[in-house]
């Protein structure tokens, strides 16, 4: 279960695809945004979840979970997977309510709720009623980096013995080949997220300002990704007035990130959002691009400082572009630090080693 479809596609379509190979009967629980017929195509089933990612209406919210508890208790699974914190939460009480016993909780993030330096009240009051309900029931629990592991275990909801670290969702290395740089007219900076203040797009843009005047003709910055309707999500208005097509391009959603991280030279993800690991730093990685990225939550764990790329702090225009501007002014250190990032790609983020991973605890409940 995740929260919606496109999220399936693009983050777990291959895991599903693996577990219908060796025989498990899958169901996607997914909001339709229009894609149910590429779910179809894969041989799993498809429920519409009714959710809003945005809206915290507890009364909503409340709807959600007896949804699941309904539907867990017609369903019967043998195996639940849920991914993402809201979706944790809820399915995690349904789960109890229904009296299914075998959970997967993959944890893919925290968000802003869980910034780093304050954890809110409601993150607080999230993680207290989790503990209470993830001792109920046969739970692993999966984390993309160790921040969010210690969090979880400061709250006494997991363990050594039931929780594991699987560093992101994984990259087709077989599609995101390391590629040198091309020559073009200018060296491209590129961008790839949703358009939300806290994914950085606000200080992205204004550390470009801050390089125009010298970089104008040499340098060009390109951001992939798409309106979100997030409370912080990025104006269209914005977007627009911001960028003006040559210097600083929006290109808005993309499916060919493969081809367009090929002609870049550079990766910058200014991001605070307490990721998971990012799929577009992984993505990076494997297609051999250095990195500037923030010394935040998840970002860091997808760099290495000083060999693949470098770590900058979050909101901070100005730090980011002075080591964007050491990327742009040093051919032999982009060369250098994309090798590298590509070889910590092959060692930390293959996607046949997230596969096998899922599987061995999909495979672990279905021997109990």
């Amino acid at each position: 279960m995740v929260n919606v479809d496109s999220f399936f596609l693009s983050h777990r379509r291959e895991i599903a695809s693996a577990a219908v190979a060796q025989g498990y009967d899958v169901t996607v629980i997914a909001r339709d945004t229009g894609h149910k017929n590429k779910i179809f195509s894969l041989g799993v089933k498809h429920i519409d979840l009714p959710i809003d990612r945005a809206d915290m209406n507890i009364r909503k919210e409340w709807q959600l979970c007896k949804f699941l508890t309904n539907l867990y208790r017609k369903e019967k699974p043998d195996i639940i997977h849920h991914v993402g914190l809201k979706i944790i939460l809820w399915g995690t009480i349904a789960s109890v309510r229904a009296g299914c016993r075998n959970v997967v909780n993959a944890v893919s993030g925290l968000g802003i709720m869980f910034s780093e330096g304050r954890v809110s009240l409601i993150a607080k009051s999230i993680l207290i009623t989790l503990r209470l309900y993830c001792r109920k029931i046969n739970i692993i629990t999966i984390f993309q980096n160790k921040d969010d592991y210690d969090l979880f275990r400061s709250y006494g909801i997991v363990s050594d013995e039931n929780s594991v670290i699987i560093p992101g969702s994984g990259v087709d290395l077989d599609k995101y080949l390391y590629s040198p740089e091309q020559k073009e007219d200018k060296l491209h900076i590129i961008f790839t997220a949703r358009m939300l203040e806290e994914k950085g797009v606000y200080d992205l843009i204004k550390a470009a300002e801050i390089l125009r005047e010298k970089y104008a003709r040499k340098i060009r910055f390109i951001l992939c990704g798409g309106i979100d309707p997030n409370p912080k999500g990025i104006t269209k208005e914005y977007l627009t007035d911001s960028c003006d097509g040559d210097y600083i391009c929006w290109l808005g959603h993309r499916t060919d990130i493969d081809r367009l991280l090929r002609s870049s030279h550079i990766v910058a993800f200014p991001s605070y959002y307490r990721e998971g690991i990012p799929k577009s730093l992984i993505e990076a990685a494997a297609a051999g691009k250095p990195i500037v990225t923030c010394d935040s939550v998840g970002c860091r764990d997808a760099v290495v400082h000083g060999v693949t790329g470098l770590l900058v702090p979050a909101k901070s225009p100005e730090a980011l572009a002075k080591s964007l501007e050491i990327l742009i002014d040093d051919d032999k250190k982009r060369h250098a630090m994309g090798k590298e990032a590509r070889l910590l790609a092959e060692q930390k983020f293959s996607l046949t080693a997230v596969i096998e991973e899922h599987l061995n605890i999909y495979s672990s409940f279905a021997e109990s």
